[in-house]
């Protein structure tokens, strides 16, 4: 029972800060976008067999940024 209690204050207090600050989800995602385009253009970093590697091969971070904008845009809207 304290578990719901807990994700609820969660809850209401992530939406009372998104509604205040309506730009920080979309500058994350173009954040993490441009993090993704930095890492891409380092000659032979894909060519890893590690993790860094594995997001640049499959552009992790430019899908993660894309859709934190685009939740954040929603998110504001609707908040």
């Amino acid at each position: 029972m304290t578990n719901r209690a807990a994700n609820r204050d969660l809850l209401d207090h992530l939406s009372g800060y998104i509604a205040h600050h309506k730009g920080v989800p979309v500058l994350v995602g173009v954040g993490l976008v441009i993090v993704g385009l930095g890492l891409n253009v380092v000659p032979g970093l894909g060519n890893g067999a590690g993790f860094l590697g594995w997001l640049v091969r499959h552009d992790v971070l430019l899908y993660i940024g894309v859709i934190a904008g685009l939740l954040g845009i929603l998110l504001g809207d609707a908040l």
